[in-house]
């Protein structure tokens, strides 16, 4: 054949080929909406800005689904939740949803009204080709750095696996951004880098921003929320032919230029080879001296502290488990099943157990079998730790009313209903009075014997300064309390007068007492432990010691015992200090997330857990 002859058909060739190309059809494109940080109950304009993006959303047709990533409300109750929920049902298009920190950190539901409103606290499905992951994230009552629940990891592996060899693409969504803000981010990027991740969403910041967790691309939407402007917004997100963009929208308004867009690819991670920082733990080399008689790990979170009596160390878990192990062994002796995620610290007096549970219940518990000795129920979930004083059981609850049970049989004795907010910490009590802080800005003192108010105390503050998650210590008829306007108060325990105040020391909720009663211990917000003496006339401490834990907004109290403080933190460390040295003597770190309150058992070994689930006993 001629040279002309060859070359108009390579011609030919060439032209049917990009015809071709040119006739296939682009890619459907994936269209949805990226809605944050809504704070429905917060400023007067949450709602209203929520119910504007939803009608902008119904008016739109190419829109596939509507993802809501956390911070639905700002303080996690029913009231709000029932509005946001109201409003989200009006949306034409399928949605899906999950907690933030503002919606579990002030839960006076515990933490279980997300899931009674929405139907689930996660999800994942498949649209496309792409599978979408998503899971809320914490502090889940406690103050502290953002933490995924120890339940939401163990479903993220679950998902992960499920993935095994099908090399689907992953888009991971959580409210916090995967980095060391959240304080187990290293778990759920591991477990994503397992898969095809190829982009990954949150909000919590309130602004469009564009990161980039270990090679995952990052995208942090704006707040739903109007702030300074007339009107809030969201975002648009588009994914067409491996290519992922976001444009904010104006409901009602207009849809602004692409402002991100992400090459979506397969990363390989699961051949990399690059390393990047994790959680120190040198500490435990340091000072090796400090061992574990044992440990164990729940597959919950563990939000209160443990108690123990007669070698029985007992705990609650967000399963709804009270459960008993060997403080010998750390073997599990008994457990016994709630209604509710658990919150509370047990009390033990003689062979009775009792805690509350988020069900709405008070139990008494056998403390050998575990088996019900009586309950109480209340109609409100308990967040509240109970206090045993001679025969009788104190605690508050979330529908505004503190209790007087009989420990006998758990019938009432009386009940107080004048309490602001709900109460989340553990009474004190003296001959006379019991004394509670509330989430409603207030103290009391109320008689124990009949329930009658005695006085209350407020700080005229927001609701997030409320002397509420501290544990007051009382001290020859002076109550001390240190709240989260960085100010510890000591108030007349029967009058109710403040006797001095001081915002020297820059603590946040934590505070305890040393043996003796003669100093109140104050865990500052940065690095330091002061000793206040309990009989001072104007709050100046007498001697501190630099821990060099760093920033530092766990409530959980110091303890003393045998001349050494107990310094739980909120990044899974333990500080000892000796006493007579003023220095630290060693630190142990369990995990990466707080420790709850810190039960020491003399003889140099203590029991410690931390809120993802971690429960040892040390010793030294």
């Amino acid at each position: 054949m001629h040279t002309k002859a060859l070359l108009f058909l390579f011609l030919s060739f060439c032209l049917s080929v990009s015809l071709s190309v040119a006739q296939t059809p682009a890619e459907r494109p994936i269209r949805f909406a990226f809605v944050t940080d809504t704070h429905v109950g917060a400023p007067v304009t949450a709602a209203e800005d929520l119910q504007r993006t939803v009608t902008d959303l119904n008016s739109m047709t190419d829109i596939d689904f509507v993802v809501f990533t956390g911070d639905v409300t700002d303080y996690g109750s029913d009231e709000e939740f029932r509005q946001a929920k109201q409003i989200i049902d009006g949306l034409n298009k399928k949605w899906y949803i999950f907690p933030g920190n503002h919606d579990t950190k002030w839960s006076e539901n515990g933490c279980n009204s997300f899931r009674k409103f929405f139907g689930a606290e996660r999800f994942s499905f498949t649209f496309g080709k792409y599978r979408f992951i998503g899971c809320g994230s914490g502090p889940n009552m406690r103050m502290s750095p953002g933490l995924v629940a120890r339940e939401d990891v163990l479903w993220l592996r679950s998902e992960v696996a499920q993935l095994k060899g099908t090399n689907q693409p992953v888009i991971f969504m959580n409210h916090y951004p995967l980095d060391d803000a959240l304080a187990n981010w290293y778990l759920m990027i591991d477990e994503l880098k397992k898969t095809n991740i190829q982009a990954a969403m949150c909000g919590h910041g309130h602004a469009n921003r564009a990161m980039d967790y270990e090679g995952i691309p990052g995208t942090m939407g704006r707040s739903n929320l109007r702030a300074k402007d007339a009107v809030g917004g969201y975002n648009l997100v588009t994914i067409q032919n491996d290519i992922m963009t976001f444009a904010e929208r104006t409901p009602g308004g207009e849809t602004k230029p692409v402002w991100r867009t992400i090459p979506l690819r397969d990363h390989r991670f699961a051949s990399e080879t690059k390393t990047y920082p994790r959680p120190d733990f040198q500490a435990n080399t340091t000072y090796s001296n400090v061992k574990a008689v044992w440990e164990k790990q729940d597959s919950s979170d563990v939000g209160a502290g443990i108690t123990e009596a007669k070698g029985l160390c007992i705990y609650p878990n967000t399963q709804g488990y009270i459960v008993a192990l060997s403080a010998k062994t750390g073997d599990t002796v008994w457990k016994f099943a709630t209604g509710g995620k658990v919150y509370a610290t047990p009390a033990i007096d003689g062979n009775r157990v009792v805690v509350a549970s988020t069900d709405g219940v008070i139990y008494c518990l056998n403390r050998k079998s575990g088996a019900l000795i009586w309950k109480q129920e209340t109609g409100k979930p308990i967040v509240a730790s109970p206090l045993i004083d001679g025969k009788r059981v104190f605690i508050g609850s979330s529908e505004g009313k503190f209790r007087a049970l009989s420990l006998n049989d758990g019938s009432p004795v009386w009940a107080f209903g004048g309490i602001n907010g709900f109460i989340e910490s553990v009474p004190v009590a003296d001959k006379h009075n019991v004394y509670i802080g509330s989430w409603g800005s207030s103290l009391y003192a109320l008689n124990k014997a009949t329930g009658d108010l005695v006085w209350t105390w407020t700080n005229n503050k927001l609701r997030n300064f409320s002397p509420a998650a501290c544990v007051p210590v009382l001290v020859n008829n002076r109550l001390f309390i240190q709240t989260p306007d960085r100010t510890v108060t000591a108030i007349d325990a029967q009058t109710g007068k403040e006797i001095w105040k001081t915002s020297e020391h820059k603590g946040f909720e934590s505070i305890g007492v040393s043996a003796d009663k003669a100093l109140i211990y104050v865990k500052c917000m940065q690095d330091s432990v002061w000793a206040i003496p309990t009989a001072s006339v104007d709050g100046k401490g007498s001697w501190f010691v630099n821990c060099r834990y760093g920033y530092e907004i766990s409530p959980s109290p110091v303890a003393e015992r045998d001349n050494f403080l107990y310094v739980p933190t909120d990044d899974g460390a333990v500080y000892a200090i000796d006493k007579p040295a003023k220095q630290v003597a060693w630190v142990h770190k369990l995990s990466n997330a707080m420790v709850n309150r810190i039960w020491p058992l003399g003889k140099r070994e203590l029991l410690v857990t931390t809120m993802d689930g971690k429960i040892a006993r040390l010793k030294y």
